[in-house]
């Protein structure tokens, strides 16, 4: 039998040795006061450089990155297992880069199929959980945390390398990358999740027209993917994703023919 070519590296080691911090942290700047009180608390909070690298993209003359599109940017370049997208506008308080490796070590043991956490977001029975201070509220906790969620606040975001999930390129904005982070690990087969991660957000958000402008497209993208009846070729099969009644017996009705078939040449 014929050896097989040994690897230069094994493939869990060589994408240990890519990501050899912990942390990456990446903000889109407006205003460069504001990013450097951030990155001060995270500093005293233990994000120091043999821990972290900060990324970060200038929009203080303008927005020349969207959300989306600048932290796809970001993720390209990070070299931390972890990848924190948060606002320029958060201070960390007695949490730090301890803490949240805790947090999420305890989300490796929970699910290991996790590919975002958050500190705030919407749950799948339509409650939120929460744990920050903001304009809304000093010290809040709300629901039983790490909770599963179905959708992330984007003030403060962790994504995992080990599940990599990227934003979408055809929304655009600056509201809404969040959710759209969500859906993504769900067609993924991964999940998100509501963490004890306690920190300050300055702003207490904001719905403008803008947000509303977001919300259509985000809203049209979806129900455009999800609302209709997908037919793909491959070179095997046709692949039927069915909606309603027709299109779940069009799928049936294909794989009984598909299966009669299979017996009939492998038995």
């Amino acid at each position: 039998m014929p050896a097989f070519p040994s690897l230069p590296v094994p493939a869990r080691d060589a994408a240990q040795a890519q990501h050899a911090l912990p942390f990456t942290i990446c903000t889109l700047v407006t205003r460069p006061a504001d990013y450097a009180e951030m990155t001060a608390t995270f500093l005293a909070g233990g994000f120091t450089p043999d821990m972290a690298e900060y990324l970060y993209l200038d929009n203080a003359a303008g927005n020349a990155w969207d959300a989306y599109a600048g932290l796809a940017q970001m993720l390209g370049q990070a070299r931390g297992r972890y990848v924190i997208y948060c606002h320029q506008d958060v201070r960390l308080l007695r949490d730090g880069a301890a803490a949240l490796l805790a947090r999420l070590a305890a989300l490796d043991a929970l699910d290991p199929h996790w590919a975002l956490a958050g500190n705030a977001g919407g749950l799948p029975n339509g409650d939120t959980a929460i744990r920050i201070s903001d304009p809304h509220g000093e010290d809040i906790t709300r629901g039983t945390l790490p909770a599963r969620a179905v959708a992330l606040d984007e003030n403060f975001l962790v994504l995992r390398r080990e599940s990599p999930i990227g934003v979408s390129a055809d929304i655009g904005g600056f509201h809404l990358y969040g959710p759209d982070l969500c859906v993504q690990a769900a067609l993924a087969g991964r999940s998100a999740w509501v963490i004890d991660f306690h920190l300050r957000h300055l702003s207490g958000g904001r719905v403008d027209l803008g947000f509303c402008d977001v919300q259509d497209r985000w809203q049209a993208k979806y129900a455009a993917l999800f609302s209709r009846l997908w037919r793909i070729r491959t070179n095997a099969t046709w692949l039927i994703l069915p909606l309603g009644l027709r299109g779940r017996w069009a799928a049936w009705w294909q794989m009984r023919k598909r299966r009669a078939k299979a017996r009939r040449n492998y038995g």
